[in-house]
């Protein structure tokens, strides 16, 4: 319960400044003019929760009109973002009491399902139901001791300022994007234009953003971002190249864009942060080790409106599962359901009487439902009880996907 001083209202779009500035204070961020402009233009003021004491904006919660790939559907999510609470009024309940009246205006509005979001710290939005349904890969490729297969390409690299060529990377990106789990539409310029921020702050020395596309007889096929940071030593250049995004068509963008990235004069080392899991380059340079790869947390879901989440997303085998799940922010989710998947990998799924097979909450529900994280692995953690034998087994082949959930940007 929020504290008896401290209201809390829908937002305003004069409440910009603050929140900007708010947010800049609690990541420690220093104030950028033109940073706050590019966000403000994808600020939806309707969707934030401003927590006030006093006049003054002491927290809020917002979230984003955005679609999320899910397997084998695209469905609509909200975007969780710009969460956060002075830390003059900690502990007092101010970000349970906004979470939870988010969840449930985003469930009463009836359109999105999911919710979505990336955790500045992993235990702060497991209390809220949301589970850990996409990691990341994260990169640090010495590029001198890693080798890339000659096969040749049909296609050719061109060279592009970032407004130049955003509407063959929008082309593109929407044409992957229905069949890329974890990407997230970009609707709008602003969208790109977050996405592709290049706030000199944030370069630590290293140029602005470069792009280059690959081009076929067809038409442009992938596109590669990245930004480069020169080093010397007595022994020579040591230079380094940050990749932002590598988004590729098929197998020949794929390896012609990173045959170009890994060879780009005068570097020696190559980072991304924010690879797949199953990175097609790790199968491809003949030195993987080299590729120095971690993993880390990403994509955050929540559960919003169960029936209708599990009904649109695709499954990866035939199933006859009942589910016993317990949700205790959003009473509407908990009860048993029956999810039946046909051949074809679409589901129903509806309110039974029947026995349960599985029984979980609604968090671990969240983190397979992008395929991403196997049922089994959570059954294991003591997360998901088995109740039928036999349907464990079952259930964790229908929620994989063919590949693992990639996250090309932060929110």
């Amino acid at each position: 319960m929020a504290a008896p001083d401290v209201s809390i209202r829908v937002g305003d779009p004069g409440d910009w400044d603050a929140i900007w500035n708010h947010v800049m204070l609690l990541f420690h961020e220093p104030h950028s003019e033109k940073a706050s402009a590019i966000e403000r233009a994808t600020f939806e003021p309707q969707r934030c929760l401003v927590a006030e004491d006093g006049g003054a904006i002491i927290g809020h919660a917002a979230a984003y009109t955005r679609d999320l790939t899910v397997p084998g559907a695209v469905v609509p999510a909200a975007h969780v973002t710009l969460v956060g609470v002075s830390p003059t009024h900690r502990r007092r309940g101010l970000l349970t009491t906004m979470m939870h009246r988010q969840l449930r205006e985003i469930a009463d509005a009836g359109r999105e399902p999911l919710a979505a979001l990336w955790a500045s710290e992993t235990k702060i939005y497991s209390r809220f139901g949301y589970g850990q349904a996409a990691h990341r890969l994260r990169l640090e490729i010495d590029t001198n001791e890693v080798r890339l297969p000659s096969t040749p390409v049909p296609g050719t690299l061109r060279l592009v300022g970032l407004d130049t060529g955003r509407k063959d990377f929008a082309a593109i990106y929407d044409r992957l994007r229905p069949g890329r789990v974890g990407w997230s539409s970009r609707p709008s310029e602003a969208w790109w234009n977050a996405v592709h921020a290049d706030n000199p702050q944030h370069r630590q020395g290293a140029t602005p953003f470069h792009a280059v596309i690959y081009e076929t007889p067809e038409g442009p096929a992938g596109y590669a971002i990245w930004r480069s940071k020169g080093n010397w030593t007595p022994q020579g250049p040591q230079g380094e190249v940050q990749v932002r995004e590598v988004v590729a068509g098929d197998p020949d963008a794929y390896l012609a864009l990173w045959r170009f990235l890994l060879s780009i004069d005068l570097t020696r080392h190559l980072s991304m942060r924010s690879a797949a899991v199953d990175e097609p380059l790790r199968y491809l340079v003949d030195e993987p080790r080299r590729l120095n790869p971690a993993i880390g947390d990403g994509l955050w879901v929540r559960i919003v409106d169960l029936p209708r989440a599990l009904a649109t997303r695709r499954y990866a085998a035939p199933l006859d599962v009942v589910l016993e799940v317990t949700d205790e922010l959003l009473a509407s989710n908990t009860g048993r359901w029956r999810l039946r998947v046909d051949e074809g990998g679409s589901a129903t799924c509806e309110r039974t009487g029947s026995a349960a097979d599985l029984s979980c909450t609604i968090l671990e529900l969240g983190t397979v439902y992008l395929g991403g994280v196997r049922l089994a692995a959570l059954a294991a953690a003591g997360k998901v009880r088995e109740l039928t034998p036999g349907s464990l087994r079952r259930a964790t082949a229908s929620f994989g996907w063919e590949r693992m959930p990639h996250l090309t940007e932060t929110f």
